[in-house]
């Protein structure tokens, strides 16, 4: 075991609440962190998904360490739930709701995950979608080097006209757009949502050709250098995040007739106030193209295909990894930033705080901590990230406050007590409160929604308003935040300058 590792387990077996350190001079452990974009909990080892789904890389990394089946994320939008994650501040206090927000100039003091442990001496590389990918949401200067994401589809640009060929210098729709055959987004039209990206379709290319497998191969390449400093490698992934571009083989995993759909209650949301119900009508119209062109095994489909093309990525870095001599004494995480709806309460899409949303996918290795296979049910969430690598690695505190808490007791005794519940926050006022069988949701008006997770999984009936229910109501009820901190401004605020990475307030 790696003497950092031990003199951390040591330290936390006894509960002294003190940092581990280094008590040699054997090198710390290094990081390698992978974040996989809009994936619920389809994997293979949570078995939500009621048909098959192939993950055997996820799962096996599941199985060398320790899975938490009840993580949830901050927030569950992209901007948001990254920015919570990486400073460790959760939305109700740092007033990033939204992807119409930068974090960085609200926060100019704030340290992030990767600045810490770069401040500590670790060479901090990144790659892909780290923080969310629109520009001027990841200060390049924070990293010793960043890789930049590639995208398969040019969706971050405006055009008049999807079917154009050439868009601007080097970006390309894909050969065929769109893929699935959508006239609605093949002539710009709304619905859906955001027609850039809602396409799928099988690519012919081999993994690492695209765009997320070119950033996975630059990282291997990483992996497998020798070097002098301690490493933190954070590698994003995009996929399963629209559009559903993958290589054939992934989706000739799944034969159209062979997709189980989501289940779906008629008469879902007719008992949710109506703020949940306006959350789900975001991009209920896009599910409704779906079924109107009926193509919703398709989609499923490709979802599918997609979430086994990240694994697939995700087994090429461990493989590397383990080839590079280094696994033994490297901490992974793997995280998904949220989850995703597929049909579930009539919407298509994750801006809600239902659990389908909400939890994720977290799995932590830590070599002389972790146990192989260990699961831990205790609801957590994804803030408790930073805390514990943290622990883990032995630094010492960041300068802000953290709102997350260490989740190193859990590694070393899943079974310990834990009374915290997990906090998810989507928009200013609007929260879940997620804990070992209940879920409270409390919407900004003040309505709310109580489930049951034992006998309804899949939130269908509110028990909130029960008076039975009342004592599990307001022992959840008191973990929701005292304020909600005013919304940061939005983007429209600042002038930003991408040559410089600098912002500066209009007047």
């Amino acid at each position: 075991m790696p003497r950092h590792l031990a003199a951390g387990l040591i330290i936390i077996a006894t509960l002294t609440g003190q940092r581990a350190a280094a008590t040699d001079e054997s090198p710390p452990p290094d990081v390698l962190m992978i974040a996989v974009d809009d994936l619920n909990d389809w994997v293979g080892c949570l078995g939500s998904y009621g048909g098959t789904v192939h993950t055997p890389h996820v799962d096996r990394l599941a199985g060398r360490g320790t899975l938490f089946t009840n993580a949830h994320c901050a927030a569950p939008v992209c901007n948001p739930s990254r920015a919570a994650l990486m400073t460790g501040l959760q939305p109700s206090n740092s007033g990033v709701y939204h992807n119409g927000q930068w974090w960085r100039p609200h926060l100019p003091d704030v340290a992030t995950l990767n600045e810490h442990f770069r401040a500590h001496g670790y060479e901090t590389l990144g790659g892909g979608k780290i923080y969310h990918h629109t520009l001027g949401n990841n200060p390049p200067a924070a990293w010793d080097h960043y890789q930049p994401q590639v995208h398969d589809n040019p969706w971050h640009f405006v055009f008049p006209v999807a079917r154009q060929t050439v868009i601007k210098a080097g970006r390309h729709w894909p050969e065929g757009f769109p893929l699935n055959g959508l006239e609605a987004v093949a002539e710009a039209h709304r619905p859906p949502s955001n027609y850039r990206e809602f396409d799928w379709g099988p690519m012919a290319r081999d993994d690492l050709e695209v765009g997320d497998g070119r950033v996975v191969g630059w990282a291997m390449e990483t992996l497998a250098r020798r070097r002098d400093r301690p490493l933190f490698l954070a590698v994003g992934i995009y996929r399963p995040h629209l559009a559903w571009y993958a290589p054939q083989r992934h989706f000739d995993r799944y034969p159209l007739d062979r997709i189980v759909l989501p289940p779906r209650n008629a008469d879902d949301l007719d008992d949710v106030p109506p703020a949940g119900r306006r959350m789900a009508g975001q991009r209920s119209a896009d599910f409704e193209l779906i079924l109107r062109e009926d193509r919703y095994r398709e989609a499923v489909q490709a979802y599918l295909a997609s979430i086994s093309f990240a694994d697939a990525l995700v087994g090429r870095l461990i493989e590397t990894l383990q080839q590079s001599g280094r696994a033994e004494r490297t901490i992974v995480v793997l995280w998904s930033d949220h989850g995703w709806h597929l049909g579930e309460k009539g919407t298509w899409h994750k801006m809600t705080l239902w659990r389908r949303a909400t939890r994720v996918p977290l799995i932590v290795v830590a070599p002389g901590v972790t146990t192989a296979g260990a699961q831990c049910d205790r609801p957590i969430s994804l803030l408790d990230i930073y805390p514990t690598l943290v622990e883990l690695c032995g630094l010492p505190a960041p300068p802000q406050p953290l709102d997350g808490t260490s989740l190193a007791p859990l590694l070393v005794d899943p079974g310990a007590s834990r009374e915290r519940p997990a906090l998810t926050t989507y928009l200013r006022g609007n929260h879940a409160v997620s804990g070992q069988r209940y879920r409270l949701i409390h919407y900004a008006d003040g309505a709310e929604e109580l489930y049951d997770l034992a006998t309804d999984p899949h939130e269908w009936t509110n028990l909130a308003g029960h008076p039975q229910q009342r004592t599990v109501r307001d022992r959840l009820a008191q973990w929701l935040p005292s304020t909600n901190a005013p919304d940061a401004p939005t983007k429209a605020a600042y002038k930003f300058d991408p040559k410089t990475y600098t912002w500066q307030p209009k007047r």
